[in-house]
């Protein structure tokens, strides 16, 4: 990267924000309190809020969001008459699964092969932390041209809505002129990438149930209804013969017009095994990007070790729809629940009941927001240009605040490249990636507010 003062100031603090990701990598913040302890993610929050007081924000609190969470908010006055801006990141992690089969410790920050390992490094407290050193580096040159706000989510990784729900019952608390979600990832190392899609999402538990108590398996096998097999056949009734979403009535023809994804590249990112297909028709972009996708998350039925020879009289699952743009993720899950209650076979008893749910986004690219992130961006990362993508996973806020600031430019960028490996087994961050988003986003308020 070219010399210039935003980026040597950066530089600089590079050690000190390694030092700072590492406390907070260590607090177990997943939101889920029937796994973790609600006191994890309590620190989390109280860490956030130091940070932000240290840096001279005014008005912090911790909002106490009807989801049971918290959430982390500040506010930095700059000149009078100048932009707001709103910086966005969340606190909060998925679970580590395995924890054994992580390489180092989940939730202790491991430098190994040049990257930084950890839950969170880069989704997304790693996320805070770029927001951080992007102010550090304004304010030690020249100061801080726009006023500010950050918004740090407490529950986004569990889909229950209680920030969307706090914006919409506080209209003005997030108004912005501009708002930056550091929630997103370059398409790959090194490539500066803005995501202007999200599929939303919706998730939704199933119970089957067909007699009042397990069975024989051998005195009754074979006429009695197995409620673990029907479950079987009904989420596998959710994927066609090329593993396509199929849901009754749910279109899944849409095309991506925007960057291409190769299956080589796809196949390399995703660690897809030799000789494993992928699933699917269309491109890569068009499936990931452009369609819904179904996938089971989990199954409620007896683990191999420790089976018996029963036919099941109850089995359930958890099953998640992304959502494109284009979709209303809510009209998309009774979708979802109807087409399971119609595939359930043997008149077996089904019950579906929806648990969490986020609309899909879809960002305005001729904005003068996109033009001045452009032009930090291929400053940040020399000859490259900023390119367009979409983006799988689901962000539930984007589509809140869109439709309550409609005149608000949304910027999505951030840590979570391929390499990451966000929500599996070690996690990591690039830290070239974490000081050149941070320059770009330094340079991105500048140009803004000059703009």
């Amino acid at each position: 990267m070219p010399s210039n003062p935003l980026a040597e100031t950066v530089a600089s603090l590079l050690p000190r924000a390694k030092a700072e990701l590492a406390e907070l990598v260590a607090f177990r913040s997943v939101a889920d309190f029937s796994q973790f302890p609600r006191s994890e993610s309590d620190a989390a929050a109280g860490w956030v809020a130091d940070a932000l007081r240290a840096e001279g924000f005014t008005d912090v609190a911790l909002l106490d969001t009807p989801d049971g969470t918290q959430s982390v908010y500040g506010y930095l006055p700059g000149p009078e008459g100048a932009k707001t801006v709103l910086l966005y990141a969340h606190y909060d992690v998925q679970p580590p699964l395995d924890e054994a089969g992580w390489t180092t410790p989940p939730f202790e920050l491991t430098e190994r092969d040049g990257r930084w390992y950890g839950r969170g490094t880069a989704d997304c407290k790693g996320g805070f932390i770029l927001h951080l050193l992007a102010l550090r580096a304004l304010k030690a040159n020249g100061g801080v041209p726009v006023h500010v706000k950050v918004i740090v989510e407490g529950s986004e990784e569990q889909g229950t809505g209680g920030l969307e729900r706090y914006a919409e019952q506080h209209p003005e608390l997030l108004a912005a002129d501009t708002i930056v979600i550091g929630d997103a990832g370059n398409f790959r190392v090194g490539l500066p990438t803005v995501t202007t899609t999200l599929r939303g999402m919706t998730l939704v538990r199933v119970r089957v149930d067909t007699l009042a108590g397990n069975l024989h398996s051998g005195q009754f096998g074979g006429a009695a209804p197995d409620a673990l097999a029907a479950l079987i056949r009904v989420l596998d009734s959710l994927r066609g013969e090329d593993g396509s979403t199929t849901v009754d009535g749910l279109d899944a023809t849409a095309r991506w017009d925007g960057l291409e994804y190769t299956e080589e590249q796809f196949r390399a990112d995703a660690k897809v095994l030799d000789g494993v297909g992928l699933i699917g028709e269309g491109s890569v972009a068009d499936r990931i990007w452009a369609r819904p996708a179904v996938t089971v998350l989990g199954i409620d039925c007896p683990p191999v070790v420790g089976a018996t020879p029963s036919v099941q009289s109850s089995a359930g699952a958890l099953v998640s729809l992304r959502v494109p743009p284009g979709t209303d993720a809510a009209e998309a899950g009774k979708l979802l629940q109807a087409h399971i209650e119609a595939h359930t076979p043997w008149g077996a008893r089904v019950t579906t009941e929806q648990i969490g749910q986020g609309q899909p986004f879809r960002a305005d690219t001729s904005s003068p927001a996109y033009r001045a992130m452009a032009e930090a961006m291929a400053v940040a990362y020399p000859g490259e240009s900023m390119q367009y993508a979409g983006q799988g996973g689901s962000i539930p806020l984007c589509n809140t605040l869109a439709t309550l600031y409609p005149r608000a430019e949304i910027l999505l960028i951030g840590l979570s490249e391929p390499e990451a490996q966000i929500h599996a087994v070690d996690e990591s961050v690039s830290p070239e990636e974490l000081e050149r988003l941070s320059v770009a986003e330094a340079l991105f308020l500048r140009n803004y507010a000059a703009g």
